[in-house]
């Protein structure tokens, strides 16, 4: 069995995005989206940060939190040989009840990825909060350009953030 990481939370995350679990790369690394080819860091960056290359691991956390955003996985743990999802076997979901009872704040889930979003809605059915299932950032999913992708999950991550600025 391989086992995904704590989360990537904080009292101010809005939005919490979904992987299914870490490659062999995130393992190895233990940090989320570690593997070069994945364009994870790099939307985020491109997001908000101006493009700016991450200065380590801390500062692409410090950027998440920052921005009333986290990151967990669907998955705590599962057999997996290689770093597809389609590989994956023996899935044990992650607590996101108390996750969710612990961080009541959390009002909209991205699923990075078909994969994530089948294993939360096969353990937990659909998710009460706000929830859009996104274009995975990994290189295994190329159907679509890194301009594309980036649009989508701009749009993503900045409609929530501008609907709760409204209310303030």
């Amino acid at each position: 069995m391989i086992n995904s990481f704590p989360p990537v939370i904080g009292p101010h995350t809005r939005i919490l995005i979904l992987g299914s679990m870490p490659g062999q790369a995130s393992l190895r690394a233990q940090q989320y989206y570690a593997y070069k080819y994945n364009q994870f860091w790099r939307i985020i960056f491109d997001v908000f940060e101006n493009g700016r290359s991450p200065r380590d691991y801390a500062d692409k956390k410090a950027v998440i939190l920052g921005h009333g955003l986290g990151l967990w996985d669907s998955l705590a743990r599962c057999e997996r040989t290689g770093s597809l999802d389609s590989a994956i076997t023996r899935q044990i979901p992650n607590d996101f009840p108390a996750l969710f009872k612990k961080y009541p704040h959390v009002q909209t889930l991205l699923f990075n990825g078909q994969a994530a979003f089948v294993f939360y809605k096969k353990a937990f059915g659909l998710p009460a909060q706000n929830f859009r299932v996104m274009p995975s950032t990994s290189p295994a999913h190329a159907s679509r350009s890194y301009e594309e992708k980036k649009a989508l999950w701009r749009a993503a991550l900045l409609a929530p953030l501008a609907q709760e600025a409204t209310y303030l």
